[in-house]
């Protein structure tokens, strides 16, 4: 029997709770009361502002994990990590990598949290589960055919894998999915969402690769080109297709979850997108700085996605409910709607769960699947895929969510997936 069979049979058994993930809440155990044979070993990849300031902030306070190594392309990041870890535990038992491979290589690392630039998600994902680490890994992914992948590897390698994404844990937006799953809007028709829109950078002059930067690591998988100044800031390259899908698919993840999920639709999708687009010119950005898009499900729902802040409301034929603004607080067409109550037996609404760092730990020592799937990523990734492809194209497109495929259309269905830069490949 392999050490992490043996690992994961001995977490398993020694989990707080039998029930899913989702369903436990807590109080956090001192660190001194977990032994270190129960802790979750953690590695992360990717240790830039997310990666710091919110995943290594949420991970470290949690007593049932330990975080054995970082790894960052940029030397800077990696050292940072690493000081912030070792001031954490009081020790020098953090290890700094260059390249995640040798992460991967630790036999005593069980899982990783990835929290880099989104055309590695899930490459680095499915290299993780062929090494028998579990997952948590940010959102989204790059293209349609990849999260297809990343969906058969999590499968056939059996490890856990979480979805980076919080807003199933927020309060706010948990209770407008309840209240719509529900039906206390009634039949519900539409529902609108608000997000950031993108940023246009101007191009700018290739310059040396500075020192302590693995910058052909950093494109990994991704088209060469030159190093520019600004190129790699979060901001820079979430507005790039190579690397991103501009700030419908950073700002989308988290509001059109909510969305998807209140219509039961987070293993579904859309059946037809249309939508319009501003594309930067002449700019080193090339995603859609204002975007209107149209979605239609099955169902007959309407959602529209405007570039014009960030909210989300939904509209039914027995009333409204809606948030202006980021985790802002939520407005009814009538306040009773707001303190309906649902019973336990009949609620089609899963409770609220922990946060997405103590779900994915829980799901780690339990060895079932944390509150947000690869099918779930997947999924809702695709919906905003579709978005950028319809405005690419010019045209409205119909979607089959069951074959996902677009019937009919040769031109659409090539730009579900693109080619990866060797040496890398994802394999399927």
């Amino acid at each position: 029997m392999s050490r992490k069979t043996s690992r994961r049979q001995f977490l398993q058994t020694a989990a707080v709770a039998s029930l899913a993930p989702w369903c436990v809440h807590r109080v956090a155990h001192s660190a001194a009361t977990v032994p270190p044979s129960q802790q979750v070993t953690l590695g992360f990849i990717g240790t830039g502002n997310h990666g710091i300031g919110w995943n290594l902030k949420y991970f470290l306070p949690i007593a049932e994990a330990k975080v054995l190594a970082v790894c960052d392309v940029f030397a800077d990041r990696r050292e940072k990590a690493r000081g912030i870890v070792n001031k954490h535990y009081g020790n020098e038992d953090c290890t700094a990598y260059a390249d995640f491979r040798d992460v991967l290589a630790r036999d005593d690392i069980d899982a990783v949290v990835i929290s880099t630039p989104d055309h590695w998600h899930v490459l680095l994902s499915v290299l993780a589960a062929k090494a028998g680490k579990d997952v948590f890994c940010e959102k989204p992914t790059l293209t349609i055919d990849e999260g297809k992948r990343l969906i058969q590897v999590i499968k056939e390698t059996g490890v856990i894998y979480q979805g980076g994404i919080e807003d199933r844990s927020v309060q706010v937006y948990h209770r407008m999915a309840e209240l719509v799953r529900n039906g206390a809007l009634g039949k519900l028709d539409h529902i609108r969402v608000a997000l950031p829109p993108g940023d246009a950078f101007p191009k700018e002059e290739p310059v040396p690769v500075p020192a302590g930067l693995d910058y052909d690591m950093w494109l990994g998988p991704a088209p060469f080109s030159p190093y520019t100044p600004t190129k790699l800031g979060a901001q820079e390259w979430r507005n790039q297709f190579d690397y991103s899908g501009g700030k419908l698919t950073d700002w989308g993840a988290h509001l059109m979850d909510t969305a998807q999920v209140a219509l039961f639709e987070e293993h579904g999708g859309p059946v037809s997108v249309s939508g319009v687009g501003d594309f930067p010119v002449d700019c080193m950005a090339d995603t859609a700085t204002n975007y209107d898009i149209d979605y239609e499900y099955a169902s007959g729902v309407t959602m529209k996605v405007k570039s014009d802040g960030a909210g989300i409301g939904f509209y039914g034929s027995d009333g409204w409910i809606k948030s202006n603004g980021w985790r802002a607080p939520m407005e009814a067409s009538d306040p009773e709607l707001l303190s309906r109550v649902f019973p336990p037996e009949t609620n089609k609404m899963y409770p609220l769960p922990p946060g997405e760092h103590q779900a994915f730990i829980d799901g780690v020592k339990s060895q079932k699947m944390p509150y947000y799937s690869p099918e779930d990523i997947h999924r809702l990734s695709t919906a905003m895929h579709l978005a950028n492809i319809s405005m690419k194209l010019g045209r409205k497109l119909t979607w089959d969510p069951m074959s996902e495929s677009f019937p009919h259309d040769a031109e659409a269905n090539v730009l579900r997936g693109r080619a990866l830069r060797g040496p890398w490949i994802l394999e399927g």
